[in-house]
């Protein structure tokens, strides 16, 4: 009940009601990733995505980015791409969380690198 109610009064937390709506009447399931977004692609070949969670779009992974913007690569077909050992994975955007990157972490940072004026 608290996540249909969420859906009428905002858009930020996964899907509207409209959206759901749509999905539902016009949506053919595409796919899914490992984030656990789901992509859905209508007959007039428009395509949308329904995010897991809050609605951040650095949370599309390269595979998938591609393939939302009608973007032509070898990996349209099957939305896997083969990646090696020393790759990272995707990782959506931490600004905002404890995971952001910060310099004043580095133990060196600490140290002024200048001296004040004194008066």
């Amino acid at each position: 009940m608290l996540t249909f109610i969420k859906e009428i009064f905002t858009w930020w937390n996964n899907q509207t009601l409209g959206t759901r709506i749509s999905t539902l009447l016009f949506g053919k399931f595409v796919g899914k990733d490992h984030l656990g977004n789901k992509y859905y692609q209508d007959k007039k070949n428009r395509r949308w995505v329904i995010y897991s969670g809050e609605i951040e779009a650095t949370k599309i992974p390269q595979e998938w980015f591609s393939w939302i913007h009608h973007i032509n690569n070898k990996i349209e077909k099957t939305h896997t791409l083969e990646k090696y050992d020393w790759q990272k994975k995707h990782v959506p955007n931490q600004t905002g969380t404890n995971k952001a990157y910060n310099p004043n972490k580095n133990k060196n940072a600490t140290k002024k690198k200048y001296s004040t004026w004194k008066h």
